[in-house]
C-alpha cells in the first residue's frame, strides 16, 4: 500500500477512486451514445481508447470521450454499426425458433451459440484494438488472432459482459453505467495480451 500513489493536496479522492468515478462517467456517456445502435461499435471503440490512454497519464475523462468521439461516426463506422445490429438479430432469431420447437432447433442452437459468442468475443476485442479508431477491418482481423491466441482473455471478455448483464437484470438503472466497466475489462485483456508490463496499478485493481 505503501507504493500508492500520494493523493495531491486538496484532492478528495485517490487515484483508484478518481479513475473509478471516470470509468463511470464513461460508461454513462457510451451508453447515451449507444441508443442509437448504430453507433455502438464507434462508441465502445471510444471508450475503449480513453481508457487505454490512462496507461500514458492521459486523462480518463467524459470530457475526453467526447472530444475523441467526435473524430468518429465515420461511415465505416455506422457500418460496423450496421453489422453489429444485423448479427444480434440473426442470433436473436436462431434462439427463437429454438424456442419454438421446431424440428432440429434444438440440436442447431448449439452451434449457433457457440458461434454467436464467439462473433460476440471477437468485435468486443475488435472494440478495443486501437485500430479501430481508423480502420475496421483491420482491428476485427487482429481481434480474431488475440481470440484463437489468447483463450484465457476471451474467457475474461465473455465474464465480463455475463457480469455487466446481470448487473443490468438485477437493477435496469445499472445498463447505463454498465458499458463503463465493460470497456474497462476490455481495455485491460487488450493491455494484457500486449504485455503492457508498465500497465498502472489502476487497472491492475
Amino acid at each position: 500500500m505503501s507504493g500508492l500513489p500520494a493523493r495531491e493536496p486538496g484532492e478528495v479522492f485517490g487515484p483508484r477512486l478518481t479513475l473509478f468515478a471516470d470509468m463511470l462517467s464513461i460508461g454513462l456517456a457510451t451508453a447515451v451514445v449507444c441508443l442509437p445502435l448504430l453507433t455502438a461499435p464507434a462508441a465502445l471503440s471510444s471508450a475503449c481508447e480513453v481508457l487505454r490512454g490512462a496507461v500514458d497519464d492521459q486523462p480518463a475523462t467524459a470530457g475526453r470521450y467526447f472530444t475523441v468521439l467526435r473524430r468518429r461516426m465515420r461511415p465505416g463506422d455506422l457500418l460496423a454499426g450496421l453489422v453489429a445490429v444485423l448479427g444480434a438479430l440473426l442470433c436473436a432469431a436462431d434462439l427463437a425458433l429454438a424456442r419454438a420447437g421446431l424440428p432440429g432447433a434444438v440440436p442447431f442452437a448449439v452451434p449457433a451459440a457457440a458461434i454467436g459468442a464467439g462473433a460476440l468475443v471477437v468485435g468486443l476485442r475488435a472494440c478495443a484494438r486501437p485500430e479501430s479508431l481508423t480502420d475496421w477491418p483491420a482491428a476485427v482481423h487482429e481481434a480474431a488472432r488475440d481470440a484463437v491466441r489468447d483463450p484465457g482473455g476471451s474467457s475474461l471478455v465473455l465474464l465480463a459482459v455475463a457480469t455487466a448483464a446481470l448487473c443490468a437484470w438485477m437493477l435496469v438503472p445499472l445498463a447505463f453505467l454498465a458499458p463503463g466497466p465493460l470497456a474497462l475489462a476490455l481495455t485491460a485483456v487488450g493491455l494484457r495480451r500486449a504485455g503492457r508490463a508498465h500497465c498502472p496499478r489502476d487497472f491492475a485493481g
